[in-house]
């Protein structure tokens, strides 16, 4: 525990060091309520960053999501993830297999249960709902996870973020981090209205993340 501890506050410098992590609260002032973050997805440092962003007291209560197959595949990034990051592994990399003949039918649920416990258990979450990093400046569109999430915790605030010049210090491909400096910006939380489609919220949740690059 105090290694973890330790580690944190180690990463928490270099992050900063190499970034600013410059936190902007432009919408909503950081506030311990549960929450769910989505943002925008462009380097495997977003996880990093947006938690290095938060104050301390709202980092000890939020868990941000991390890709399995990235995060989970050393002893030392799995342990960092873990016991730093307090993170929820997630499974990414397309569609499961068709079910044999005869089986049920795979479990569309399945991929959100851990975030669906971390909520029920009172946790925030950071998540990002394009479900894999893009390659140009805008969002790409995002999943149903944010919707379905929504509308299974009406109480959870939706906060949009927007992560700003990330993907500049790790681009995809590399794995030496360069020094830029960077910024989150928290934006005003949206909610789920009465009877609204899908797709129609998911444009509107992504939209908002956008808006927040010109504030």
């Amino acid at each position: 525990m105090f290694a973890a501890k330790l580690l944190g506050w180690v990463l928490l410098g270099v992050v900063r060091l190499l970034t600013g992590a410059q936190a902007r609260w432009w919408g909503c002032p950081p506030k311990a309520e549960q929450r769910i973050y989505f943002a925008n997805h462009q380097s495997h440092l977003d996880l990093v960053m947006i938690w290095a962003a938060l104050p301390e007291e709202l980092r000890s209560i939020t868990r941000p999501i991390a890709a399995r197959d990235y995060w989970a595949n050393t002893p030392m990034k799995r342990w960092i993830t873990t016991e730093v990051f307090n993170a929820i592994y997630v499974e990414r990399g397309g569609t499961p297999p068709p079910a044999e003949e005869g089986a049920p039918p795979p479990d569309p649920m399945a991929p959100l249960q851990p975030l669906v416990e971390a909520l029920t258990s009172g946790d925030s979450i950071i998540i990002f709902p394009e479900g894999t990093r893009g390659h140009t400046g805008e969002p790409q569109k995002f999943k149903s996870g944010l919707f379905t999430l929504a509308e299974m915790f009406p109480d959870v605030v939706l906060v949009p973020a927007w992560i700003d010049n990330v993907q500049r210090v790790m681009p995809k491909g590399e794995v030496v981090p360069v020094p830029i400096l960077c910024s989150v910006t928290f934006g005003a939380p949206i909610v789920l209205a009465e009877g609204e489609e899908r797709r129609a919220f998911l444009d509107r949740a992504r939209d908002a993340v956008i808006a927040l690059q010109f504030v």
